[in-house]
C-alpha cells in the first residue's frame, strides 16, 4: 500500500499544479463597482434593433448593476473602429455591446487586440474566441403568431410585409410570418418589400403604400415607417423589435417583441465572476427563455374575432411549452407569395 500511496500522492501534486497554472478569467473586483458597459450602435436608437439592446442596458443601469455610456449613429463607413479602438483606450469597458452587422471585420479585428474585455454584438456569424460572443434577434416565433392574425383579420385575402435589408434575420422573420398567414388562410397573398436600409421611414412609408394600393389591407412593419401608412388608411397593422401600439394605438393589433433583457442579465453575470466565453446566445432571444414573445393586444382585443385570438392563443403556448417549432428559412422571400 505504501509503495501506491506515494506515486499517488505526487500525481495529485502535480494535477493541482498544471491546474494553477492554467489562465483563468479575472472576475471583476469588488471595489472597482459595477460593470462598465459601452454601447455601439452603427443607426441611431430611435431604430427599434439598437434601441432593444439600449433599453435592456438601460433598466440594468436603473437596477445599479452596471455603468452605462453609449454612441449610437456611428454608420458603416470605417468609423466603428475608430470609436471602439477610443473606448477601449480610454475607458476600458468590462463589455462592450452593440450591432456588428455591416461592422463585422471591424468589431473582431479590435477585440483581438484586446481580449481582456468582453465583447457581445449583434452578428449573422459566430462567435470568436476568446472574447466575442454573438447573439441575434430570434423572434420568428411571435412573427409567426402576426402571421396567423394577419390571414385571419385581412379582408381581401392581401397582406403586405416591408422589410429593412434581406439578410438572414429579416428573412427568416418574414418567412414565418407568411407562414404563419398561411396556415390561417391558405388563400392569402402576402407581398414583400425591402427598403435596403436599416433605417429609412420615408422610405419604408411609401413602399408600405404601394402595396395598399395593390391591395393589401394588414401591413407588417419589419421597419419604422410602414405603421404610419397603416394608420392614414386605417389599416390593421402589426409592430416588430418592440411593442409598437403607441405609435397607432388604434391600429397596431400586436408586435413580435425582442427581449434582451435575458442576454444582457447572462453577460452581466458571466463578466461580474469572469466567466465570460465566446459563445452564440442565440437561445437567450427566444421565446423559451423569455427573450421573445407577443405584444398585448392593448385596447383592441374586443375589435378582434374571439376565435382567431384562441387559436393564436394555442400556438403561442404549444411555443412555449416547447411543443411547436416555427421553421427557420433563411432564403429571401418572393415579393409575391
Amino acid at each position: 500500500m505504501k509503495k501506491l500511496y506515494f506515486p499517488l500522492l505526487l500525481l495529485m501534486l502535480l494535477s493541482l499544479a498544471i491546474s494553477a497554472c492554467q489562465p483563468q478569467a479575472e472576475p471583476v473586483p469588488e471595489d472597482e463597482g459595477v460593470i462598465k458597459v459601452f454601447g455601439a450602435f452603427a443607426t441611431a436608437i430611435e431604430e427599434p434593433w439598437d434601441g432593444v439592446i439600449h433599453d435592456a442596458l438601460n433598466k440594468a443601469v436603473e437596477e445599479d448593476l452596471i455603468e452605462y455610456t453609449y454612441t449610437d449613429d456611428i454608420g458603416y463607413a470605417g468609423d466603428m473602429e475608430r470609436v471602439l479602438r477610443e473606448v477601449c483606450e480610454e475607458q476600458s469597458p468590462d463589455l462592450i455591446m452593440g450591432d456588428a452587422f455591416g461592422n463585422e471585420e471591424a468589431v473582431r479585428r479590435v477585440a483581438a487586440d484586446y481580449p481582456e474585455i468582453a465583447f457581445a454584438f449583434g452578428s449573422g456569424f459566430g462567435p470568436t474566441e476568446p472574447n466575442v460572443a454573438v447573439f441575434d434577434n430570434w423572434i420568428h416565433e411571435p412573427a409567426y403568431l402576426l402571421g396567423m392574425l394577419a390571414g385571419g383579420l385581412t379582408e381581401t385575402n392581401t397582406v403586405g410585409v416591408v422589410g429593412g435589408v434581406p439578410v438572414p434575420e429579416v428573412n427568416r422573420i418574414t418567412q414565418a410570418f407568411i407562414d404563419g398567414c398561411k396556415a390561417e388562410n391558405p388563400d392569402c397573398t402576402v407581398l414583400v418589400s425591402f427598403i435596403n436600409s436599416w433605417f429609412d421611414p420615408a422610405a419604408a412609408k411609401e413602399a408600405a403604400l404601394a402595396q395598399i394600393d395593390s391591395g393589401a389591407d394588414v401591413l407588417f412593419a419589419e421597419r419604422f415607417g410602414v405603421i404610419e401608412a397603416a394608420a392614414e388608411n386605417g389599416l390593421w397593422a402589426f409592430g416588430n423589435m418592440s411593442d409598437q401600439n403607441a405609435l397607432a394605438p388604434e391600429y397596431v393589433v400586436s408586435s413580435a417583441v425582442w427581449n434582451m433583457e435575458p442576454t444582457v442579465d447572462y453577460l452581466i453575470n458571466q463578466v461580474a465572476a469572469g466567466t465570460f466565453t465566446a459563445q452564440d446566445l442565440k437561445d437567450f432571444s427566444m421565446v423559451g427563455k423569455g427573450g421573445a414573445s407577443l405584444a398585448p393586444y392593448h385596447d383592441l382585443e374586443d375589435q378582434l374575432p374571439a376565435d382567431l385570438l384562441e387559436r393564436v392563443a394555442a400556438v403561442y403556448e404549444q411555443i412555449q411549452m416547447g411543443m411547436f417549432r416555427v421553421d427557420i428559412d433563411e432564403a429571401v422571400p418572393e415579393p409575391v407569395n
